[in-house]
Parts: structure tokens; C-alpha cells; sequence
């Protein structure tokens, strides 16, 4: 069944690692990214309809890595093509601008840019 989808996401799979933000400790990784959501994969099922704060951890070209945290709910849950793995959709409550910022450079890391005609 085909599902159209509003917003244009962009697949991150294995590239940046998802931390609880109350404890630190890795929850999984992010899949996608768009402005208003993200999608979760994890070696554990999500909650559907709880609340979390999580956190990433973005690295920087020197010292410590930038926190951003993202108060967030979870809209679903199923388990992955990957047998053990289970994705989950969550929508970000009031994100920070840093996130939006990640959000754009990701955009713009992983797209192929049309160079300007010569004439």
C-alpha cells in the first residue's frame, strides 16, 4: 500500500546516535529527520503516545560534542525489516533552533546541489 507523505524526509540511517535525555544512555539512532519530527530506530519498542526527552549529541570539530534536547511524543511504533529493531515516529514539541539548524546542514549534506550553469 503506497502512502503519500507531507513532509520531504531525509534517511539517516546509523549516523547519530539518540540518548534519553534523564539518563543519558543511548536509546537508538536517528532514521530521519524533518522539521517537525524524527523517526527512532531502536533495539526496543517505543511507547506509542508517551512523552520523551531525548537528546543529541552532535559532533564538533573540537571539545565537547553540542547537546541538543528535543522533548518529544510517539506517534507509532512497528518492528523493522531488521529482525530485533523497531522504528518509531515521533512528533518534536517546540523544537530548538539548533535542531532546525541540524535539520538544514543534514539537508544540505546529503542532497546532490545542481551547480550553476556556466555561460
Amino acid at each position: 500500500m503506497f502512502t503519500d507523505r507531507r513532509i520531504e524526509r531525509h534517511q539517516l540511517p546509523y549516523f547519530l546516535r539518540v540518548f534519553n535525555s534523564h539518563t543519558d544512555k543511548p536509546i537508538g539512532y536517528l532514521g530521519n529527520v524533518s522539521e517537525d519530527g524524527l523517526m527512532l530506530i531502536s533495539q526496543l519498542p517505543m511507547m506509542i503516545g508517551a512523552e520523551f526527552i531525548l537528546r543529541l549529541k552532535i559532533p564538533v570539530s573540537e571539545g565537547s560534542p553540542q547537546v541538543i534536547d528535543l522533548r518529544a511524543c510517539c506517534l507509532w511504533c512497528h518492528e523493522d525489516a531488521t529482525p530485533h529493531h523497531y522504528d518509531a515516529g515521533f512528533c518534536l514539541q517546540r523544537a530548538p533552533p539548533e535542531y532546525g539548524q541540524l535539520v538544514e546542514a543534514l539537508k544540505q549534506y546529503f542532497s546532490f546541489q545542481s551547480l550553476p550553469a556556466s555561460a
